[in-house]
């Protein structure tokens, strides 16, 4: 019986991650792909915007 329990972990192990990679592969694309796609563009749009306020700061005015 030591052989079962010496296997039992690595055997839960194996059964989480792959139901843990099948809960990504169900949640690409679909209806999330749109929200997904929204946020990616909303942070870009945040980080460039950012970006050029910090660029059109004059050189010595502060951080």
């Amino acid at each position: 019986m030591d052989y079962v329990s010496a296997l039992l972990p690595p055997f839960v192990m194996a059964v989480l991650f792959i139901s843990v990679i099948r809960v990504i592969v169900k949640s690409q694309g679909g209806p999330n792909k749109a929200k997904e796609d929204a946020a990616v563009d909303a942070a870009l749009a945040r980080a460039e915007s950012a970006r050029q306020a910090s660029d059109t700061r004059p050189k010595g005015t502060g951080a």
